[in-house]
């Protein structure tokens, strides 16, 4: 029997067999909706707990589970078990947030489905104020193996993963508040929809990450690598971004539209290194008119984050992007007019951007048309004397007679 919002629950006969579907009523009825697994059989359960009473060693790196494969019932037993069976934490309940989680140092998880589960301040990694003092090779002993993991919807919040192997790991909707990520491997990771307030990702790597709708209010990226990663709609008010690097040649550039960036200093990102932001490489490689939308809306509205930061420099050369990108949407759309005017616009000007251009333009007119009289001319002019005919040509007989009015041309 368990007790349940002040009611008894009724008693569920305990399966006798594998039937998972059982399990999974039986559970439940314990009060237990997130164990899905049969449970194991008495001697894994022993050799569990002699696991338990190892006691962790940093300088040696001996911790209860090192280099052990556990499967998803194995955890679900050590989580009841917690604590002689208080269980796990609970972190909605801020007077547990102090309890430890299980020490899983050193442990392999990888590729397991561990979906949904109650993991709040596992322990998978040195802490924060034991990783300062370690040296390299204690610090890799501590990490728990997580790559591929399934861990879709699971909570680990509070929980320490200083260098976890999480490459390719399924954490969409994952609970990771306040979670230490410091130098965690999270290449590839589906951290779609992830709840990552305040999570310290501090020289996480993130390349090829899929962080679309991630929720990142008040996380920690400093110095993290997220090259080619998918920020698309993601909310980054308060985010620390300081020496973090958005592109790199073998992972290209992150991809930014939509991105609420709120309170977010973007003076502190080398922004030299962005050549292309990934919306517009994703544009290129698909060349499909929504994506390229997207990626004119992506330049358009870092550019203008960028400017309100006063943050010029940059910010034009992003909003020269969206312009050129814009053209490439007319074409695909085939509003030629607006096509055409917008080629002719760039050829001229750069859109603006590019004023040496105009100034080229001009000498080559001036300069064409000076070789034309000389050359065709019917008056047989001298080179200089045809510059300055041409000259006279293109502004009209009034600029030489301002320009020989102007104080700085009169004699004394």
């Amino acid at each position: 029997m368990s007790e349940q919002d002040g009611r008894q629950a009724p008693t569920t006969q305990r399966p006798a067999n594998d039937d998972k579907e059982a399990w999974k009523a039986y559970w439940n009825a314990q009060g237990q909706p997130w164990r899905t697994q049969p449970e194991i059989d008495p001697e894994r359960q022993e050799e569990l707990k002699r696991c338990l009473a190892t006691e962790p060693d940093i300088e040696k790196g001996t911790y209860p589970f090192k280099d052990m494969k556990l499967s998803r019932a194995d955890v679900e037993w050590l989580l009841a078990t917690l604590e002689n069976g208080r269980g796990p934490v609970d972190w909605e309940d801020k007077s547990q947030r102090n309890r430890k989680g299980l020490d899983l140092r050193g442990a392999d998880l990888s590729q397991k489905d561990l979906s949904g589960l109650p993991l709040a301040c596992i322990q998978g990694g040195l802490t924060s104020d034991e990783w300062l003092y370690a040296t390299h090779e204690q610090s890799n002993m501590s990490v728990v193996q997580m790559g591929k993991a399934d861990l879709v919807e699971a909570q680990l919040q509070g929980t320490d993963l200083y260098k976890a192997q999480l490459q390719g790991a399924h954490l969409a909707k994952t609970q990771l508040q306040e979670a230490h990520l410091v130098k965690a491997q999270l290449q590839g990771a589906d951290l779609r929809d992830a709840q990552l307030q305040e999570a310290y990702l501090t020289a996480a790597k993130l390349q090829g990450a899929d962080l679309r709708a991630a929720k990142l209010q008040g996380a920690h990226l400093v110095e993290a690598q997220l090259q080619g990663a998918d920020l698309r709609r993601a909310e980054l008010d308060g985010v620390g971004l300081y020496k973090a690097t958005l592109s790199y040649e073998k992972y290209g550039s992150a991809l930014l539209t939509d991105i609420r960036w709120g309170e977010v200093n973007l003076a502190v990102v080398d922004w030299t290194t962005v050549k292309m932001l990934g919306d517009e490489h994703l544009a290129h490689q698909t060349k499909a008119v929504a994506d390229y939308g997207a990626a004119v809306r992506a330049n358009r509205q870092l550019a203008v984050v960028l400017r309100d930061q006063g943050l010029n420099e940059e910010a034009d050369r992003f909003a020269y992007r969206a312009q050129v990108l814009q053209r490439e949407v007319w074409r695909r759309q085939h509003r030629y007019l607006k096509y055409v005017g917008s080629w002719l616009l760039w050829l001229l000007a750069g859109h603006g951007y590019r004023p040496l251009r105009s100034i080229l333009w001009y000498l080559a007119i001036v300069i064409g048309f000076a070789l034309t009289y000389y050359t065709f001319g019917h008056l047989s002019l001298w080179p200089p004397d045809a510059f300055v005919y041409s000259l006279t040509s293109f502004h009209g007989r009034g600029f030489f007679l301002a320009l020989k009015e102007s104080p700085l041309c009169t004699t004394r």
